[in-house]
């Protein structure tokens, strides 16, 4: 019996990764962008953002006012910047050199006082950590507590502040995160967050609601606001109650922090005493640089590590202090061998930390992993390669990393690949053991798989390739039993990747069967769940010569075909795609939609006429003496903006109404009705005019379809109580009130009243104030 795929129509799709033919170096049509910035392929955006700041002050033509090529050398300098900090560009540019880039781009710069002063307020503080679009989320969601000063490099204020948040973030580091995001390059995410204006202070604390802060910004103000999130427990110990209260919060992964106090020192201790949720060498120096302590004092710490950490002795010693080690058996890591490691795997899930030798500098934040993980049932252990070099050599493990076994063997886990900081190792173990992402090797590549499988090529120093994993476990998560997803690390499998001429990451590939699809699209979760349901059920039909000759040149009368001529090669062609794909659902059953490869049919094209990529145009109504066809000249590329110009093409269904025809029509005929009342000046009702055409043809034949213009017919609006624009109204027995902007949402309400009258034959009353309903009451301009 034949298995059945999940594309049923994969056949009839041409693999994308052979159409596309790539050049063998991204920079040969000129100068290499990551050579002219003085970067590596594999610099961070903070890298490069850091390389083009040194450029600009000593390139600027401000600078240089005698050169007169000035100009045009910083003018390549200021595209290259532009184009790799941004990660759709960036990966464009990668795969496919300059020509696969919009020529409109870097076109201006600022001058050199905005590189001196302006640019990159905090890239060189170590204790206020950058955020950008890629890793915002995964940080506020950890579950520390995070202080974000969102900021606009232009805004005197946010430079006013600057001084101040940098002896703020030293003050507070170890206590709680402090960050910062440079709206200016992520104006999307400071809309998103509702920043709306600067500098914006907020704290984060996961499933919390943001807080923002409204008072005065000195340094004592920000740091009394930011203790108020810090929760502690001061617990009353003697003799009797000691040891059991300490094994007590042992059982629950707690550690403490115990200091021996005089009656005396009674409130010193009440105050400033914590019992920590995390190993407390790391907090104790805040606690005690925030008054004094009396003299006798002992630091008890249940971790061998922490009591010999030099740091540690070294500052408790100078405050006199006297360190006491109870050591506990087992510490945080459980060291793990092969044995072990295969029989813990195979029924819990895992954190596991592979060393090579001594621990790195984030040793001590690793230490803290188990009271963050513990209500997600992780457990945590570290793994020496030097010591297990058979297990780490069979799971391609070549340098320190952190991953996450999942609970169902030790082949089944995922790599940890953002920052090596506690925040973002929590936040991708939460949202790895929930997600179905496996990381792959040349044992369990799904080449020859029946099953779908998503693979994403990527490379660990790829900006664009970091921020798209979190959104393929999203993906995962919503395709559950569907499809599998896996990543490939080319770094480590460059092999593997040359053996499907991978030259750009992150390159995405579908599998299945003997069906290959390359992704191209938005790199988010819901531009992939988009694409694969566009697999699923094709929404565009590729079109060849003899295709479009039969389908296109020879359509029917009535036939509509919207068709984007484009090369892969092309950029703008590209970032269309998906929008494409998008418009083409939305036009479903009413305009046809195709795409012709200009790379494949060259000759084709040219005869057509296309002289440009992409070329967008809409098939109309037949003429007995030519192919007629209108040309998309708008500036927006996006799916509702294209599919408002294609169905504006279409012919009418709806009429226009006078105030003579609304009263014999409208009020007084037996027809049901659904009216538009609009103004021509109102752009809401621009907006909505496209969309109730496809109403109208919805509902033609159950309900006649009319429009009022407002402007022209006052007097008719106002006696129908008509207050904004558009407001649209069923007219029939009576009703109820909707809103939504959504022609299938009305029509599916208009048909479920229409089938209760007739169930209930009530006749049609003419009143004006008894015989409507309307919806869209909240629209106005």
């Amino acid at each position: 019996m034949m298995e059945r795929s999940l594309f049923p129509t994969a056949r009839l799709l041409l693999p994308l990764l052979l159409l596309v033919v790539l050049p063998s170096d991204a920079g040969a049509e000129g100068v290499d962008y990551y050579e002219l910035l003085g970067v590596s392929r594999e610099a961070t955006t903070r890298e490069i953002r850091r390389a083009f700041k040194q450029l600009a002050l000593t390139m600027h033509p401000d600078k240089n006012p005698g050169d007169s090529e000035a100009h045009d050398k910083f003018l390549q300098v200021n595209r290259a910047y532009e184009v790799l900090k941004d990660e759709d560009l960036r990966k464009k540019y990668d795969k496919y050199g300059e020509k696969g880039l919009d020529e409109q781009q870097g076109g201006r710069y600022e001058s050199w006082n905005y590189y001196r002063y302006d640019f990159g307020i905090y890239d060189d503080d170590l204790e206020i950590i950058t955020l950008d679009s890629g890793d915002f989320e995964a940080a506020v969601n950890s579950g520390e507590i995070w202080f974000i000063n969102f900021y606009f490099p232009r805004c005197s204020h946010c430079h006013q502040l600057a001084p101040t948040w940098r002896e703020f973030a030293k003050e507070m580091d170890g206590v709680i995160r402090i960050g910062a995001v440079n709206c200016g390059d992520n104006n999307h995410l400071c809309r998103r967050k509702g920043i709306k204006s600067y500098p914006s202070l907020l704290i984060y604390r996961a499933g919390e609601t943001p807080e923002k802060y409204n008072g005065d910004r000195d340094k004592d103000d920000l740091v009394r606001f930011s203790m108020q999130f810090i929760t502690t427990s001061v617990t009353q110990l003697w003799q009797g109650s000691a040891f059991t209260e300490i094994e007590s919060a042992f059982a629950s992964g707690l550690g403490w922090l115990i200091s021996f106090c005089s009656d005396t020192g009674g409130n010193a201790y009440t105050q400033q005493s914590y019992t920590l949720q995390t190993v407390c060498s790391h907090s104790v120096f805040n606690l005690w640089r925030q008054g004094n302590f009396v003299k006798n004092l002992q630091y008890i710490c249940f971790s061998l590590s922490d009591c010999l950490e030099p740091r540690t002795r070294q500052k408790l010693a100078g405050m006199l202090v006297r360190v006491t080690c109870l050591v506990k058996e087992g510490e945080i890591h459980f060291d793990l061998g092969l044995v072990s490691l295969q029989a813990k795997l195979a029924h819990h899930r895992w954190l596991i930390s592979f060393t090579f030798g001594e621990g790195n500098a984030a040793s001590n934040e690793y230490k803290k992993l188990q009271a963050f993980l513990r209500n997600d049932h992780i457990q945590v252990g570290r793994v020496d390669c030097l010591a297990d070099v058979e297990l780490c050599h069979s799971l391609y493990i070549h340098k320190p990393c952190v991953a996450v076994f999942k609970g169902l063997g030790i082949h089944d886990f995922e790599i940890h690949y953002g920052k090596d900081v506690l925040y973002n190792i929590v936040g991708f173990a939460k949202d790895s053991i929930r997600a179905h992402v496996t990381a792959l090797r040349p044992e369990n590549f799904p080449s020859d798989r029946k099953e779908p499988w998503l693979v994403d090529f990527f490379a660990p120093w790829c900006p664009p390739c970091r921020a798209l994993l979190p959104e393929l476990r999203k993906a995962s998560i919503q395709l559950a039993g569907q499809m599998k997803f896996g990543t490939l690390d080319c770094t480590v499998h460059q092999s593997l990747c040359s053996t499907y001429k991978i030259q750009a990451y992150p390159t995405t590939v579908i599998f299945n069967g003997s069906s290959v699809h390359e992704y191209e699209g938005h790199h988010s979760a819901d531009g992939i769940l988009e694409f694969i349901q566009d697999l699923v059920n094709p929404s565009v039909v590729v079109l060849d010569p003899s295709s479009f000759t039969e389908r296109v040149t020879g359509r029917s009368v009535g036939q509509f075909w919207a068709v984007d001529f484009y090369a892969p090669w092309c950029g703008p062609c590209q970032a269309l795609k998906p929008e494409w794909r998008r418009m083409a659902r939305l036009l479903s059953g009413q305009i046809l939609v195709g795409s012709v490869d200009c790379q494949s049919f060259h000759s084709f094209c040219q005869q057509q006429g296309v002289r440009a990529y992409p070329e967008i145009r809409l098939y109309q109504k037949k003429s007995p003496k030519q192919d007629r066809y209108m040309t998309y000249n708008g500036w927006n590329r996006d799916a509702h903006s294209l599919r408002a110009w294609a169905l504006s093409a279409l012919p009418r269904v709806s009429v226009d109404l006078t105030p003579d025809t609304f009263r014999s029509q409208v009020l007084s005929g037996k027809d049901h009705w659904v009216l538009d009342f609009y103004a021509p000046w109102c752009g809401p009702c621009q907006h909505f005019a496209p969309e109730f055409e496809v109403l109208a043809r919805m509902l033609k034949g159950d309900v006649r379809t009319g429009k009022v213009d407002c402007q022209a017919h006052y007097h008719t609006c106002q006696s129908a109580g008509i207050t904004s624009y558009p407001t649209v109204r069923l007219y029939t027995y009576r009703g109820k009130i909707i809103n939504s902007r959504d022609a299938s949402v009305i029509a599916n309400t208009v048909r479920q009243r229409l089938q209760h009258l007739s169930l209930h034959k009530k006749p049609k009353v003419t009143s004006l104030f008894l015989s409507f309903f309307h919806f869209l009451v909240n629209i106005k301009t």
